[in-house]
């Protein structure tokens, strides 16, 4: 594909400098690129579930908690003087019971001898169970309040770490009462929660139905540094029509609490990891009306623009599905300057290895230049100057 170049600026006498690189093979990851938010798999409002006055703390905020762990102390003693009420009325109805069991055992005796009515010795059969059912509620209610008393001692319920207090000591707190006196936030694992785009299900989704670990890396705000690296725990039953995505569920043991409840991170979900396929530094790829094309440098020092199929970037390599193959040369530096069949002096060359590994461009539905897919347009080849006016 090379046409004379018109005279002009860059005339064929004008040798341009460029930067090269030499075409390799390697590995390229395909990734998913998406936004996502740090959730934590239990957040636990601590709230009272008895009445009563607030007499002591057993935390200090901020601090990691273990399930079971003690929290905070709620005055006892009045549920202490009812339970205590409520054992003498037990003793009480016990022994009644016990009378009318001996006084049923009497008539029935006696009943047998005909020296008493029988009706009398069936009306002690009801009151024998009259007197059990109300030792029965009477134990209830003995039961009832060593449970409220179990209730004054208050411990997390979940391992994780312990927020600001929300009551201070010597508030009376109640059942009714919409604030609770902590909230406990479990950090080890957590998940972070982000939406792919529906087009990427049919790769997906058969790797995770048949339990292929899917790894995701959780990148910072700024997509620089990595914070942790997990894998896919769920993904959600149905797409969001409005934005034609479903959400996915990564779990982080996160042992270093690198990633905190609520934070904004960048995720980026490993598909899958192409093997010994042509890789071009991502630089070399122009856009142009023919699609993807980079700048060749023949033997004899000249570029010509050969039009290329885009596969998935990974950072700073592209894979080529057509259109190139390992060994040659392709322009990365100074493209702007070229068009087809002008003569070039190579600066400087780096020979990359393929398989660097980067940030996958893969992601929020948009395939763009050198991404999956890209660079797929009719070929209509430049007509002897520079067939794009934009630059990758």
């Amino acid at each position: 594909m090379t046409a004379a170049p018109p005279a002009g600026r860059y005339g064929q006498g004008a040798a341009q400098t460029v930067g090269a690189a030499t075409v390799a093979t390697g590995n390229i990851r395909e990734i998913v690129n998406a936004l996502g938010t740090v959730t934590p798999l239990a957040t636990v409002t601590v709230q009272t579930q008895i009445d009563g006055q607030l007499l002591s703390v057993g935390f200090t905020e901020g601090q990691m908690v273990k399930k079971g762990d003690f929290l905070a102390q709620i005055d006892q003693r009045p549920y202490e003087i009812l339970k205590a009420q409520y054992e003498g009325q037990l003793a009480h109805d016990q022994g009644l019971l016990a009378q009318a069991q001996l006084d049923l055992t009497r008539y029935q005796t006696l009943a047998q001898q005909n020296s008493i009515a029988r009706q009398q010795a069936e009306d002690q059969v009801f009151i024998v169970q009259q007197y059990e059912g109300t030792v029965k509620e009477d134990q209830a209610q003995v039961d009832t309040q060593t449970l409220n008393i179990q209730y004054c001692h208050i411990v997390s319920p979940v391992t994780g770490r312990v927020g600001l207090r929300l009551v201070d000591p010597g508030n009376y707190v109640q059942v009714s009462s919409s604030i609770g006196i902590a909230v406990v936030t479990q950090l080890q694992p957590i998940t972070v929660i982000f939406s792919i785009p529906e087009d990427d299900l049919p790769e997906i989704m058969p790797k995770f139905y048949a339990g292929t670990p899917l790894s995701v890396t959780a990148y910072d705000r700024a997509n620089l540094h990595e914070l942790a690296t997990g894998q896919v725990a769920a993904v959600d039953n149905q797409i969001d029509t409005t934005t034609g995505t479903v959400k996915v569920r990564a779990q982080f043991d996160n042992t270093d609490n690198a990633l905190f409840p609520s934070q904004f991170v960048n995720a980026r979900l490993l598909v899958a990891t192409l093997e010994n396929v042509v890789t071009v530094p991502t630089s070399a790829i122009q856009l142009g009306s023919p699609g993807a094309y980079v700048y060749v440098i023949n033997s004899d020092s000249t570029v010509s623009v050969r039009q290329i199929v885009t596969g998935p970037v990974d950072g700073k390599l592209t894979a080529v599905t057509s259109g190139l193959s390992a060994g040659e040369r392709v322009v990365v530096d100074g493209t702007d300057r070229l068009r087809d069949g002008l003569h070039v002096v190579v600066a400087a060359e780096n020979g990359q290895s393929g398989g660097t590994k980067g940030t996958g461009t893969k992601g929020g539905g948009a395939k763009g230049t050198g991404a999956k897919g890209a660079g797929q347009g009719q070929h209509s080849g430049p007509s002897g100057t520079n067939p794009s006016a934009g630059n990758q």
